[in-house]
């Protein structure tokens, strides 16, 4: 039993316990992100970088809002417990992706960069973290909100459907042939979900779901005429299995750099 001298350690050790129990309460309708997640795509050697995987597999995820606000006050309007774990996460190095532009490069300059650090730079224990906004943000909901909404009218033409979730025929090749020019690791398979099981963290910002909301309202592609707090309380259920909500997108990456992850 530890006991806890003096005033300032009583407090801080009183608000820390209410605190936590807050969250817990608040969370209690939370469900952990889907374990679907898979290990086969994870290099030799990252024991680390697993075991992060696997907490995150297992930290709670709500989906059932009925409103949201436009600014998020309270850790449990996001996903506290799993942005804990990624800025607790301390082998080095880190690197965080500022991505905006759904029809970028971003999954394939993150896909490049993991392989030059596993196997050029023998880190197997490297963590990426894409910091989703923008319109890059639509490709973290599922398909069903893209039909209801028709989100390609925010995606563009290109994507008619949200592909970048659905997983290529790369994925199904022998992952210990990692110089395979038409396999897992390669630009065949640059999906959400191979890199999810490579460890990259996808993160949604809220303040893009907040502004997609209003842009649908705006646009008349809101059947049910939520309100705008509704609306965006309905995109951010519907994110896809493994993505951490944060509250903003820039606000976030800052505690990122705080904590030495390298901007990208």
């Amino acid at each position: 039993m530890t006991i806890i001298t003096g005033r300032r350690g009583v407090l801080r050790t009183f608000a820390l316990t209410m605190a936590t129990s807050a969250i817990g309460v608040a969370s209690a309708g939370g469900k952990p992100a889907a374990a679907a997640v898979e290990s086969a795509l994870m290099p030799p050697g990252a024991t680390h970088l697993d075991a992060l995987k696997k907490r995150l597999a297992q930290a709670p995820r709500r989906r059932d809002f009925k409103t949201v606000p436009m600014i998020l006050n309270n850790p449990a309007q996001w996903d506290h417990e799993a942005l804990t774990e990624v800025l607790s996460y301390r082998p080095v190095p880190r690197q965080a992706w500022d991505n905006i532009d759904i029809g970028g490069p971003w999954l394939s300059l993150m896909r490049n960069t993991l392989n030059t650090q596993i196997w050029s730079f023998k880190h197997p224990d490297f963590l990426a973290v894409s910091v989703t906004h923008g319109t890059a943000d639509l490709a973290l909901y599922d398909q069903a909100i893209w039909d209801k909404y028709q989100l390609t009218r925010l995606a563009g033409e290109k994507f008619k459907t949200n592909t970048l979730i659905i997983e290529q025929m790369a994925a199904s090749a022998d992952p210990s042939n990692y110089e395979d020019p038409a396999g897992a690791f390669s630009g065949g398979d640059n999906s959400i979900p191979a890199l999810m099981r490579r460890g990259v963290v996808f993160m949604c910002c809220h303040n893009a779901i907040w502004e997609q909301a209003a842009a649908l309202i705006k646009a008349e592609l809101n059947s049910d005429k939520l309100s705008h707090a509704a609306l965006a309380a309905e995109l951010t259920n519907h994110l896809v299995d493994g993505v951490v909500l944060i509250p903003g997108a820039g606000g976030t990456m800052l505690e990122l750099q705080q904590v030495g992850f390298h901007y990208a």
